[in-house]
């Protein structure tokens, strides 16, 4: 008899399909006691567990599986942007209407108050191109601006944020950063390093604004049957300061998703040495909330036409991106925290800096051997068939954003043509050579919405119906899996959760619609999260 046979269950849910995990399959009913499953099964078997204070949850012909694992995401950032203007493509898909937006705020808030929108894609806006600084200046002449384009790796400023910043034409440009001229003048667009140099004179959010944003883009999640995140730049927002607005959050019970920390390392900015000398290496933590890796940025982005290709951009030959740290800093910054017990998980997207950052890893390997650290390439966008040879050599990993091929995949034709572009993100070619991609929003670059990035998976169609590369698709059980049990095995936690059997946390996520059945545009377009557990607990109910 097992032990199961002995104990009564905190709750059970039944009367619905219960999908386990890829190898597990789909169940009638689940047992939870003490916040970690207990037995799943047939619904006859599973209810001989249920005692006289056991809580029964009626599926009703409803669809669960695990909690979504987003395994990069920039919490929060996606709570302090909320308050921010929305300039995706949806919100304002003219120039004129994002203006609109921004001269709206103008006249509602003080002279000199910061005005800050998000997510405008120039290859969606009518006029095809960056908005420029002029045109910002007339929306709101008596405050400064800051409009972030989807990617977060460039930015448009007005006038006054210029000014503010004490930042003109004569400013000397940091490596790895552009301030665009234009027949000697400023055009308000900055680009990776340089946004800095601005963003310095925005006033910096309190530990309590963090905590609110931590806990605010949490319950959003939950909304969506997310369960776990990875942060993928602390640091980034408030430095070593959102270590503590993390563990504050989590005391006084104000973290909703399990978040495993990655630390922002690049030059000049990183928290790691405060980090390191309190204690906080990869592994340290608890189920709730665990520090992961280090983040160090190698590159932009392929929409921004700043990733760093080996090849010039479409009609730009003089241009292959940003190649953000020489080779001889990059490995020297990799061999630090390799050596100092962290694993890695840094930011490349075109094939050069994925080239530049496999060999930083292969190095680090070599000197101080660990066959299990599992080096992570975020992204990881634009990688050759020989890279892929030598990351699985090494031990390497890809956690890309399958949401990347749906939102910007028409962007990534426009800038590099079909040739280079549709084959990019090859989620089955990454998962048939075993690599066990986990897939994310990157958050507040794509919304989190996870119907958007399993639509992609399964259909490799962008929001255009372009095909991008149909070689490259998953089945459903294989897109859930990347979302589920991959996530957790890229944060080495695949023993904790990430499916639903005897032991793991019971981290489940309630569908209105059976997604192993459902065709593709009724995921995308028709199916909501309506209850959402988190260590046996409901943390989210759809009323």
């Amino acid at each position: 008899m097992s032990a199961a046979q002995f104990l009564q269950a905190d709750t059970i849910l039944h009367n619905g399909s219960i999908w386990c995990g890829y190898e597990e399959g789909v169940v009638g009913a689940l047992a939870i006691w003490q916040g970690k499953v207990l037995a799943a099964g047939p619904a006859d078997e599973i209810l001989k567990l249920k005692g006289s204070g056991t809580r029964l949850i009626d599926l009703d012909g409803r669809f669960a599986m695990p909690g979504l694992n987003d395994a990069h995401l920039h919490l929060i950032s996606v709570g302090l942007t909320l308050g921010w203007l929305d300039a995706t493509p949806q919100k304002a898909p003219t120039l004129d209407s994002l203006l609109q937006q921004i001269r709206e705020r103008a006249a509602t808030v003080p002279p000199g108050t910061w005005i800050r929108a998000r997510g405008y894609d120039q290859t969606k806006l009518d006029v095809g191109r960056h908005p420029h600084k002029s045109e910002l200046d007339a929306a709101a002449p008596d405050h400064p601006v800051m409009l972030v384009r989807a990617c977060g790796h460039v930015s448009i400023f007005n006038s006054r944020a210029f000014e503010l910043a004490g930042v003109d034409e004569s400013t000397p440009v940091p490596e790895g950063g552009l301030l665009e001229q234009k027949n000697g003048v400023l055009t308000g667009m900055v680009a990776e390093n340089a946004q800095g140099l601005i963003r310095k004179a925005i006033p910096q959010a309190t530990t309590e604004e963090m905590i609110d944003a931590i806990e605010a883009a949490g319950n959003m999640l939950l909304s969506y049957g997310i369960t776990s995140v990875m942060d993928a730049a602390v640091g980034h927002v408030g430095g070593f300061d959102e270590i503590r607005a993390y563990n504050l959050a989590k005391l006084n019970g104000r973290l909703p998703v399990r978040t495993w920390l990655v630390l922002l390392g690049d030059p000049g900015t990183s928290i790691v040495p405060q980090c390191y000398e309190a204690g906080l290496v990869s592994g340290v933590g608890d189920d709730m909330l665990k520090v992961g890796a280090v983040k160090i940025f190698l590159d932009g982005s392929a929409g921004g036409r700043t990733a760093w290709m080996s090849r010039p951009y479409l009609g730009d030959d003089d241009n292959t991106g940003v190649q953000i740290l020489t080779d001889e800093h990059l490995e020297e910054l990799v061999m630090d925290a390799h050596a100092k017990g962290y694993q890695l998980a840094c930011h490349a997207i075109g094939d050069a800096a994925i080239g530049q950052l496999i060999t930083a890893y292969e190095k680090a390997l070599a000197a101080r051997p660990d066959p299990d650290r599992r080096h992570r390439i975020e992204h990881c966008g634009f990688s050759t068939d020989e890279q892929h040879r030598r990351m699985l050599t090494a031990g390497i990993y890809p956690c890309p954003q399958q949401v990347f091929i749906y939102d910007f995949g028409d962007a990534y034709v426009s800038v590099l043509g079909e040739e280079r572009a549709l084959s990019s993100y090859p989620l089955k070619t990454w998962k048939d050579l075993g690599f066990k991609p986990a897939t994310g929003s990157d958050s507040p670059v794509c919304h989190p919405n996870p119907f958007p990035n399993i639509y992609s998976m399964v259909t490799r169609e962008t929001w255009k119906g372009t095909v991008m590369d149909a070689r490259e698709r998953v089945s459903i059980e294989e897109a859930l899996q990347v979302y589920t049990e991959y996530g957790a095995f890229s944060q080495k936690l695949e023993h904790v959760k990430g499916r639903l059997v005897s032991g793991q946390v019971a981290d489940i996520a309630v569908f209105s619609r059976n997604m192993l059945t459902a065709k593709p545009e009724e995921i995308l377009n028709d199916t909501q999260c309506v209850m959402t557990l988190r260590g046996g607990e409901v943390v989210f109910e759809r009323q």
